[in-house]
């Protein structure tokens, strides 16, 4: 077997990998499964997508994220490495680290507008290095951009997942979940607040996984497209691309086809991640009674005991004015 078929024959696997147990993990009763909503029912919120990598949101949220900014979310991608000495499994961006670090940028710029984002932050660490950062230097920074954006949900690495071996995805993880709740406290970094910004807690995450904890599944049906357009646009390294038109040459020169990939490059590559990459998305939805879903450990408002929604609704229902 040749090199390019072998490389291309393994991707599928590796992509049903990254999504592997994700029905084993659910716990009965203890799953939300979130609908899509009609309208604009979160209107004036605004979302952060965080990566470490370009290619993550992609594959394990891309269908979450464009469901929130289909639902009136504005929304931000921060990614957190410049790809430097990401893997090429995508094939796309052949010759030096920087070739390498400008693909993966145009990428991930793609991927934002695909998605609907309105603004791409790259934080520029270096790929796989994110043990060497300070984790103080990095919960900063996002602070920062919590404060800024005024950002209510996340979308993120779960820092509490098992099996993860990368340590640029525990490193963002890691920052995040602290960054969220110190964004809200009045004596953290006080010095932001004479450039203008204000405390500003985030509300709720999502947090995915290799293997995650699954407390709520989202119908991402009505915006798979939008998952196999970011998949698409993730070129330099994503296991989508152009893998589908990619096979469909290789098949043509042994005078081979697969009806799955048409007559055509586009729908090749479209038709691929939908079968392959979306595989898992597929038999979660299933169980669901929907096309396709997304699995989340889900960290609720309120979940860090700062008041919350059960507060506000016991505020409303049994306050009474002042005699």
């Amino acid at each position: 077997m040749q090199r390019r078929d072998f490389l291309t024959s393994l991707l599928a696997g590796a992509v049903t990998l990254r999504f592997q147990n994700a029905e084993a993990q659910q716990t009965s009763g203890n799953v939300f499964f979130e609908r899509a909503a009609e309208g604009s029912p979160h209107k004036g919120k605004v979302l952060a997508a965080i990566q470490a990598h370009s290619d993550d949101i992609p594959l394990s949220a891309a269908g979450t994220v464009a469901k929130l900014v289909k639902e009136g979310y504005t929304g931000y991608l921060i990614r957190a490495t410049n790809d430097d000495m990401g893997d090429a499994r995508g094939l796309g961006t052949p010759g030096t680290i920087g070739e390498n670090v400008l693909g993966n940028e145009r990428d991930n710029d793609e991927v934002a507008r695909v998605l609907g984002l309105k603004r791409v932050f790259n934080l520029n660490y270096n790929n796989h290095k994110m043990g060497d950062v300070s984790l103080n230097e990095l919960i900063c920074r996002l602070i920062l951009l919590i404060r800024a954006l005024k950002v209510d949900t996340v979308v993120c690495w779960d820092p509490w997942a098992h099996d993860e071996e990368n340590p640029d995805h525990h490193m963002i993880a890691r920052g995040v979940e602290a960054a969220c709740w110190m964004a809200g406290r009045d004596h953290d970094y006080p010095e932001q607040f004479a450039a203008g910004l204000q405390p500003y807690e985030v509300r709720d995450k999502y947090y995915f996984a290799r293997r995650p904890e699954i407390t709520r599944v989202v119908d991402i049906s009505a915006v798979v497209d939008k998952k196999v357009e970011a998949n698409r646009a993730n070129q330099a390294k994503g296991p989508g691309g152009h893998h589908g038109s990619r096979l469909r040459a290789e098949l043509a020169k042994k005078n081979q086809r697969l009806p799955l990939l048409g007559d055509d490059d586009d729908t090749a590559d479209r038709n691929y991640i939908k079968e392959f990459l979306l595989e898992r998305n597929r038999e979660l939805g299933r169980q669901y009674g929907v096309e396709y879903a997304e699995a989340f450990h889900y960290v609720a408002p309120g979940a860090s005991g700062a008041s919350g929604p059960r507060t506000e609704e016991y505020i409303r229902q049994h306050v009474v004015p002042l005699r």
